[in-house]
């Protein structure tokens, strides 16, 4: 073969190699589904805790793994448009919080690994049958809402000693707020007050809720719920304007004027939620990782809320604060 036509032949089996290169895909990255149930705002922080920790342990997004982020905005009908998005898009693992987006996503894959931050009660809820060994493609971490109730009401009851007449604020539809809701009623009766739980299903129920209660209830008890929490702000701002006293779940209602807040750490949580996504992704199945229950737990107290609706809080309560919010 002459030397030019040599030449020539190396040149185009280059060009076709280089060309092929080019249309292979790359290496698809293992790919993890943001399943986050309220908005940048509400959620943004916890979910950022989720990502800090997988990089902790060696995932970089875009380098080593892939992140979709969708909001639900409080909107169950959108978590399962995501839920069924993420199964188009076969992610690897779906990453949520709360019982609704849990649902949600375990309702739309039976095979996709689904790991949870903070659902009330996983078995109560029907989204495992077992804490030890979940089984099937779900695990991740409960927050013991429901088992928190009786001490929400005793540190309420010690805010505010003439207390007798109380308002429990929830997603009616959430079977885990539920759960928590109709253990408030029960130790709120076995200790002689009464109670009202309005139907709240959407955001616009919210203001017919407090329209209802008039000067008929002394305290608002709410159950976080990624509806109830989505509307936080407007829920803190329609209480002081009632002069209500709210009890709450989540240190972020304290922070936009709720009154106090007793629950689990959730940074915590969802820090300890990347772990899970981690197992999972290094190749240990989701039924053998055994659902956990939080080990930090947080008193918050807004004294400007409390000064404002002219209460004295005692020594032992901002004592017992983790912060007092001023």
């Amino acid at each position: 073969m002459r030397r030019r036509e040599f030449i020539t032949l190396v040149g185009g089996v280059v060009a076709v190699c280089s060309s092929a290169a080019r249309a292979q895909p790359a290496s698809k990255l293992p790919t993890v589904g943001f399943l986050v149930p309220g908005t940048p705002e509400t959620h943004g922080q916890w979910f950022a805790e989720l990502e800090h920790r997988l990089r902790e342990l060696g995932w970089q997004d875009g380098r080593t793994i892939k992140l979709e982020y969708r909001w639900a905005a409080g909107s169950s009908d959108r978590a399962a448009e995501i839920a069924a998005e993420f199964v188009h898009l076969n992610v690897d693992v779906i990453a949520t919080s709360a019982t609704g987006p849990t649902m949600a996503a375990k309702r739309a894959t039976s095979s996709i690994p689904i790991v949870f931050a903070g659902v009330a009660d996983a078995v109560g809820s029907g989204i495992v049958a077992n804490l030890a060994r979940p089984s099937g493609n779900v695990t991740g971490i409960s927050v013991l809402f429901t088992d928190l109730a009786g001490k929400r009401l005793e540190l309420l009851r010690e805010m505010l000693p003439a207390l007798r007449r109380l308002a429990i604020l929830t997603n009616i539809d959430n079977s885990g707020a539920m759960l928590e809701a109709r253990e408030v009623e029960a130790i709120a009766h076995a200790v002689g007050l009464e109670s009202v739980t309005p139907k709240v299903r959407r955001s616009d129920d919210i203001a017919a809720a407090f329209g209802s209660f008039g000067d008929r209830v002394d305290a608002l008890y709410v159950i976080a719920d990624p509806l109830i929490t989505t509307n936080r702000v407007r829920i803190s701002t329609m209480a002081l304007s009632a002069r209500m006293p709210t009890m709450h779940s989540l240190r972020g209602f304290v922070e936009v004027g709720g009154l106090m807040s007793y629950g689990p750490n959730v940074a915590d949580l969802f820090r300890r939620t990347g772990d899970y996504v981690d197992k999972i992704l290094r190749g240990t199945k989701t039924g053998d990782i055994p659902i956990e229950q939080p080990t930090k737990f947080e008193l918050f107290i807004n004294l400007t809320t409390a000064k404002a609706l002219h209460l004295d809080v005692s020594p032992r309560l901002l004592a017992l604060a983790d912060e007092v919010i001023e």
